[in-house]
């Protein structure tokens, strides 16, 4: 594939004249692209509903998810795992964010490490990577030789892979299992993929990793029944989750919490069905966690 058959990288003919425009009209052409990253998108939510599958699968076989890409692309991939166990209470070693040069290449580049193929599949031989995990290859080129080699190693060891790039029919699209390959088109400014592409791919990766922890009983309803409260906003917030749930009032929220020890899900199981601390705990463990089903057989 060739610079000029990259979609991602091709001038817009709506900004030639970017440095001529006033701040106003700059931001409204921004805008205005911004727009369509969600149309694209649009075109490519089969192949993101079989990606929250796959993962929900990886993970609930003790498997686990991890991202990995270079530059702005793997940034956007540490960034969503980084999130996900304040969130959904998900030890940070089951969703990992990789990026090409390591750590230090979060806040600086590190010059030729995208370039490498083979520091992609030692990365993930650093992991002890197995066929029950699944890896998120990141590239907006769709190109990138460290993710490239990478999900090709990782899929010939048998894992889930899944790509998230925004050129059609890139080499990484053709690597993985699961293509996302929404085309939002070229950027307003020339070749800078953080920005239309970057969008899309945080949405995507927001979607996958959300979709996965509701598929694994994450999430009760609306609410982030999972969340561990390990500072005093997040213990607000666990007491307003179970009042939500339950319809109840503060005091009676944070009554039931202190006798969880601020655990969600048997909170909202011992307000709901009137079982103790211990009896909730033990409903939820035999339903593997999952509350929905937990209070259904309570109910029953």
């Amino acid at each position: 594939m060739n610079l000029g058959a990259l979609v991602s990288e091709t001038r817009h003919p709506d900004s030639m004249a970017l440095d001529t425009l006033s701040t106003l009209e700059m931001v409204t052409l921004f805008n205005q692209q911004d727009r369509l990253v969600p149309e694209a998108i649009a075109t490519e939510l089969p192949a993101v509903a079989a990606a929250i599958d796959r993962a929900a699968q990886a993970l609930g076989a003790g498997g686990r998810l991890i991202y990995l890409g270079a530059g702005t692309s793997g940034r956007l991939g540490v960034l969503d795992a980084s999130e996900i166990p304040p969130t959904f209470g998900v030890p940070p070693e089951r969703v990992i964010g990789l990026i090409a040069g390591g750590p230090g290449a979060l806040l600086k580049a590190v010059e030729g490490a995208e370039d490498d193929r083979e520091l992609g599949v030692r990365d993930l031989q650093h992991l002890r990577l197995t066929p029950t995990d699944m890896v998120v290859g990141l590239a907006a080129s769709g190109r990138t030789p460290y993710v490239l080699g990478a999900l090709c190693y990782a899929r010939a060891l048998g894992c889930a892979t899944v790509e998230i790039s925004c050129n059609p029919d890139s080499p990484i699209a053709q690597a993985a299992e699961i293509a996302i390959s929404p085309v939002v088109g070229p950027e307003v400014l020339t070749g800078s993929t953080r920005m239309k592409s970057g969008t899309a791919q945080k949405l995507v990766l927001n979607m996958i990793s959300t979709g996965a922890m509701v598929k694994l009983g994450k999430v009760y309803q609306n609410l982030m029944v999972d969340v561990r409260a390990t500072n005093a906003k997040l213990r607000d917030r666990a007491c307003r989750i179970v009042g939500e749930a339950c319809g109840v009032e503060a005091e009676q929220a944070s009554a039931a919490l202190a006798q969880t020890d601020y655990d969600v899900k048997p909170a909202i199981l011992m307000l709901l069905s009137g079982k103790s601390a211990e009896q909730a705990q033990a409903a939820l463990t035999a339903h593997g966690g999952y509350l929905r089903a937990a209070l259904a057989d309570i109910r029953a």
